[in-house]
């Protein structure tokens, strides 16, 4: 990696400026929902405190709009974060001031101190200079192991950077970005990409970018619809981006010319949209062709054919990259689909890198998380770095 690494720091005694990313679902009561990406931080912080380091850790929680707001507080995460390491971890009253600063300066080597939301601050999303200097006077070094805040020019992302000695990436950052860089510049062939979700707009630039170094690009979702309907397929009620038309056309102009496969559902899973938004629950699937939707039915899932066909491409491939759910997967029985190529990924003896809210909790889901060689924790980072764009978070770090 070109980019500095938290290993190539010297930490013993250093206060150091970790960004981590405990946006994470809260219960009612307050408590931590889901603890994934709290666990996931826990290498570079082990790792730190192993090397003598006293950390001052940032994250954001939520959109509280740039002021103070409790529901939003990092209380329960740093609750969450102090029984995982078995010591406390407490949070300061704020990201920055005096109070803050004199309880960073308090720190000892292998303590650490949570900050207050720093989306309590307008000058945190708005990347303010002041701010981030504010924060930048908290610590000696900086290292961001926030890979899902990366596309962010953000103060505690981008901002910081200008005013510390050093800034590295965390081991959960140095990791996204050794997978999904390998898978973009280097993949073992033959190379499948996977892409589902709900529009064809919100992965044009992916599809574009991947379509240099994939062998097979398999579309499931109801991004399908529109290139089926480019195809001069009747579509019905599926949701449908009829201005993307023209764009999908030429995309599978250009797969055809590059030679790469592009694979669309042969069948689907359809509903009859008017019993659909008149009660969810009753609403009975009818498996079919994609070429026998009726003009009152709406395509929900892919259906077994394309399931068998996607997994033989699956089967046969070195890199796999996934995002994007088969179907309405938060609607059963429509999370057949993408619960199948869940399966069909994980039983796959090629790298697999899964990213995308619905696509890890397909993964979580199947119980089959351990058999996924990468799952990534960034969603919209993922995306844009798929997608060949650069990410602020990482192009602020020190080079090597």
């Amino acid at each position: 990696m070109a980019k500095l690494s938290i290993t190539d720091l010297e930490l013993k005694g250093k206060r150091v400026f970790v960004r981590v990313d405990f946006n994470v679902p809260l219960e009612p009561d307050g408590s931590v929902g889901d603890d994934t990406r709290i666990r996931a931080a826990l290498p570079t912080i082990k790792y730190a405190f192993e090397h003598g380091a006293r950390l001052v850790l940032a994250s954001h929680l939520g959109r509280p709009k740039g002021s103070p707001d409790p529901k939003y507080s990092l209380r329960p995460a740093a609750q969450c974060l102090s029984e995982l390491l078995g010591k406390d971890v407490p949070l300061a009253p704020d990201s920055i001031g005096q109070e803050t600063r004199a309880m960073a300066d308090r720190l000892k080597p292998g303590q650490a101190l949570m900050l207050e939301n720093v989306r309590f601050h307008k000058g945190e999303e708005k990347n303010d200079p002041d701010y981030a200097r504010g924060l930048a006077e908290l610590a000696d070094l900086y290292v961001n192991d926030a890979f899902g805040t990366a596309h962010r020019a953000h103060a505690s992302t981008e901002g910081i950077t200008h005013f510390v000695e050093k800034s590295a990436a965390g081991l959960l950052m140095e990791k996204e970005l050794r997978y999904l860089g390998t898978a973009l510049g280097k993949p073992e062939h033959p190379f499948v990409v996977i892409l589902g979700g709900a529009k064809v707009s919100d992965k044009i630039a992916v599809i574009e970018n991947l379509l240099k170094s994939a062998d097979a690009i398999l579309i499931g979702g109801a991004m399908a619809y529109t290139f089926l309907k480019s195809q001069g397929i009747e579509t019905g009620r599926s949701l449908v981006e009829d201005d993307r038309l023209e764009l999908a056309r030429d995309l599978l102009v250009r797969a055809k010319e590059r030679n790469v496969r592009f694979l669309l559902p042969a069948d689907n899973a359809v509903v009859n949209k008017n019993a659909w938004d008149s009660d969810r629950k009753t609403a009975q699937p009818r498996i079919c062709s994609v070429k026998e939707i009726a003009p009152e039915e709406a395509g929900l899932d892919i259906g077994p054919a394309a399931v068998e066909e996607f997994s033989r491409a699956i089967g046969s491939a070195k890199t796999i990259v996934w995002n994007g759910p088969m179907g309405m997967f938060e609607h059963p029985p429509f999370d057949r689909g993408t619960r199948e190529i869940a399966l069909a990924v994980a039983s796959s003896k090629a790298t697999t890198i899964v990213g995308g809210g619905d696509s890890v909790a397909a993964v979580a889901e199947a119980g089959v998380t351990d058999r996924i060689t990468h799952v990534s924790t960034g969603g919209g980072a993922s995306l844009e770095f798929l997608a060949g764009e650069m990410l602020p978070g990482v192009e602020a770090l020190s080079e090597k």
